[in-house]
């Protein structure tokens, strides 16, 4: 059974930096993207960034520059350092992990609360 724990999320200020981990256990996942999401009250669940098992990344174009995603499969822990936050980045943000080969192997973290506020 994979399961996802993801931490690090908090209040911070805007133009702070917050990092959230994402560890990963259940399975080899040097066979799985890796990735962040985020929902904000009242809006659908979006993509933030993604990295594949390479080491490939890709950004929602409001992160770009800002937040970065990595990976290290040693540990099958995903992490997100994000700099840089504005209001709008509050959200839930949630770790996902889908198997490369067979999409319905997707798996989701209980997410974690992320305040951008003064």
């Amino acid at each position: 059974q994979v399961q996802l724990v993801e931490s690090g999320g908090g209040l911070v200020q805007p133009g702070g930096s917050l990092r959230l981990s994402c560890a990963a256990s259940g399975s080899d996942f040097s066979f799985y993207e890796m990735g962040w999401y985020r929902q904000a009250p009242g809006w659908q669940r979006d993509m933030v960034a993604t990295i594949t098992s390479g080491g490939s990344t890709s950004y929602v174009g409001s992160v770009k520059g800002r937040f970065t995603i990595s990976r290290d499969n040693a540990k099958n822990t995903v992490y997100l350092q994000m700099n840089s936050l504005k209001p709008e980045d509050t959200a839930v943000y949630y770790c996902n992990v889908v198997h490369v080969l067979n999409r319905q192997r997707n798996y989701w973290g209980q997410g974690t609360q992320v305040t951008v506020s003064s």
